[in-house]
């Protein structure tokens, strides 16, 4: 066991689909997800309990990729689909690093991975396992944002770690605005009364509602993760005690 002390007990780490492209921008980049695999193994060796949640925006997001095509439901069981997979995936590299993980499933996939079930997600985190949450919420016009905040207060998590694209929450999207300034620190309702990107409304509320902090932050060095964990300063923090 690792000498080093999280500051938080339980995570909830979410990981964008978009992140698990690397650069390659959709599929799956495997560097990226061996060296996901490694930075959570470390964090696990410290005696942290993570969960996970994956997006599916490498493969498809409901919204964007079905607008004005496909009916709104469908096509969001498609990217609740495409979660399945990067969960698979990311339990499969884990594995490979020597890391005990299991998938549950808001969608009920039996042959691939177990349906959610809280009480048996808990169990196996204090067992040391890394539970991977796939297919968000299991309801259409929920996003897997939603879906990370609703983990996380159903397994009493400390904290969630929201894996980018982008190193943190900024007043303006700094791909379009060079001068945007970036939030060291920032309050839910300050997220949601500027409309800012950090997650939709429906996941900051939740998070606020249950007093989750919410640590945005680059998954571009995957030993962010640690770092985040252990509590060094990098990223955003939204919560309420700012």
């Amino acid at each position: 066991m690792s000498l080093e002390t999280p500051k938080y007990k339980r995570i909830l780490l979410k990981i964008s689909g978009e992140a698990l492209a690397g650069d390659q921008k959709t599929g799956l980049d495997f560097p990226t997800l061996h060296s996901v695999a490694e930075a959570v193994g470390s964090c696990v060796k410290t005696g942290a309990q993570i969960g996970i949640v994956v997006g599916g925006g490498n493969f498809w997001r409901g919204v964007k990729n079905g607008e004005g095509k496909l009916e709104r439901t469908r096509s969001d069981y498609m990217g609740m689909l495409a979660t399945a997979m990067n969960g698979l995936a990311v339990c499969d590299v884990l594995e490979q690093h020597g890391i005990p993980a299991v998938v549950q499933t808001a969608l009920d996939i039996s042959r691939a991975a177990e349906p959610f079930d809280r009480t048996r997600a808990v169990r196996y985190l204090e067992e040391g396992r890394v539970v991977i949450f796939s297919c968000g919420s299991g309801c259409p016009y929920f996003s897997t944002d939603t879906a990370a905040a609703l983990r996380a207060a159903e397994i009493g998590a400390d904290a969630i770690l929201l894996a980018k694209n982008i190193d943190g929450v900024y007043d303006a999207d700094p791909a379009k605005v060079p001068t945007a300034k970036k939030f060291d620190r920032i309050s839910y309702d300050e997220v949601l009364a500027r409309g800012l990107g950090v997650m939709d409304a429906t996941a900051t509320a939740l998070a606020m509602d249950n007093h989750i902090p919410v640590l945005v932050f680059a998954l571009k060095d995957p030993a962010n993760i640690k770092r985040v964990l252990l509590g060094e300063r990098i990223g955003t923090y939204v919560g309420t005690d700012v």
